[in-house]
Parts: structure tokens; C-alpha cells; sequence
């Protein structure tokens, strides 16, 4: 009887795909920003504030709906880790304390961070406006959520009635396909109101001086 010889391995993961594109990820340093602009006030044990929030986009591309699913979806998969550049993972609840450590001031570092991975990755931002106009789409998805979560109000849900939750606004570049920028509002915010800090935002984004104002349109 012929015994294999191969030897075996403890890199096996069943999201393969998701590793390839981690390992993608690493080679454009896409969370490069995030780490440089990014600064939470709390001390590092074993993981550093910002390799947490990692683990928590790791996650969430592995399809968890909650951080409670980032002990069965990340840190049991040592692979997967690896093909993000994760030696190790945090444990959920630690992730969570991060989060909750997070100030306003740390969301604007953040939107400040992605503003740079955005113009640095994206065709949007590249766009040619003496050639073509630049089309930019704005729409408002209700998100339902409990009654602890911030923002939460009574507001229109899609055959949802009574109920309460919050908004997202985003803007769109339609002709790429891509989310320029995105902003959580009160449930009971209406585009009407929610556009203009939206188009603020995406103007800061894509760096629109008046010559590519007047080469936008806005649906």
C-alpha cells in the first residue's frame, strides 16, 4: 500500500477567491490611508486600533452581517488571514470596543482617508470632462435598524410601516459604476434635504473646480 507523501497544510480556506483578492489588496496597500489618517485614541495590546478596523473589513468581504461573525468567519481562518497580511485576528468583542472608541473626529479622518483611496483607485475621479460629461446619481436607501442604533428615527421604509431606522445617501458615478461618497442620515432625512451636504461632499471628492462643475450633471 503506497502512503502520500505530500505533506499537509494548514492553509486551506474556503473563501479562495476572497483571498486572492486579498492578496490584491496588500499590492495596492488599499488601506495604506486608513492607517496614516486614521488616529483612535487607544492603546495597543496585541492589535493596533487600525488593524482592527481591518479585521472588521475583512469580515464584512467574507459576508458577515454583525461583528459577533468575525470569530467564525475570520479568526477561525487562518488562511484567509494570511492572504490579507493578518498574522492573527482580533476577537470580536475587542473589535467592538475599538468602534465604540471611535469620535466624530475619527469619522472625518476616516472620510478623509477614503477620499485618497478613491482618487488614488478610481475611474471617476479620472474622468475626462473635456470630453465627456461627468454623470453623478444621488439616491437614498432606507437601512432599519433597532431602536439604540445613532440616528435611528421614525421613517419611510419601503413597505415598512411605523418604522424606524436610518437613511443612506449616496452619489453615484453612474458611467463607472462607482460609489463616490456615502452618508448615513436620520430616518426621517428626505433627499431633498440630504442633497446638499451630499453634493458637498462628493464635490471635495472629486475635486470639482468650476471648469468640471460646469462638465457635471447630476440626476
Amino acid at each position: 500500500m503506497n502512503e502520500s507523501t505530500t505533506k499537509t497544510t494548514k492553509t486551506f480556506t474556503g473563501c479562495a477567491s476572497l483571498a486572492a483578492l486579498g492578496v490584491k489588496l496588500r499590492e495596492l496597500e488599499l488601506f495604506g490611508p486608513i492607517h496614516q489618517k486614521v488616529q483612535i485614541a487607544q492603546k495597543t495590546v496585541k492589535h493596533t486600533p487600525v488593524d482592527k478596523l481591518y479585521d472588521a473589513f475583512i469580515s464584512m468581504l467574507a459576508g458577515a452581517h454583525g461583528l459577533v461573525e468575525i470569530n467564525t468567519r475570520l479568526r477561525s481562518d487562518r488562511a484567509l488571514q494570511a492572504a490579507f497580511g493578518r498574522t492573527a485576528c482580533a476577537e470580536q468583542s475587542v473589535v467592538q470596543e475599538t468602534l465604540d472608541a471611535c469620535t466624530p473626529e475619527n469619522v472625518g479622518q476616516m472620510e478623509q482617508a477614503l477620499d485618497t483611496i478613491y482618487r488614488q483607485q478610481s475611474q471617476g475621479y479620472r474622468h475626462d470632462y473635456a470630453s465627456d460629461w461627468q454623470i453623478l446619481d444621488v439616491d437614498m436607501s432606507g437601512l432599519p435598524c433597532g431602536p439604540k442604533a445613532a440616528l435611528e428615527s421614525l421613517g419611510y421604509f419601503a413597505k415598512q410601516r411605523n418604522r424606524r431606522g436610518r437613511q443612506l445617501g449616496r452619489v453615484l458615478a453612474t458611467r463607472y459604476g462607482e460609489v463616490v461618497v456615502d452618508r448615513l442620515f436620520e430616518g426621517s432625512k428626505q433627499l431633498a434635504k440630504a442633497l446638499p451636504p451630499l453634493m458637498e461632499a462628493a464635490e471635495q471628492t472629486l475635486a470639482l473646480d468650476e471648469r468640471k462643475r460646469q462638465r457635471t450633471r447630476v440626476a
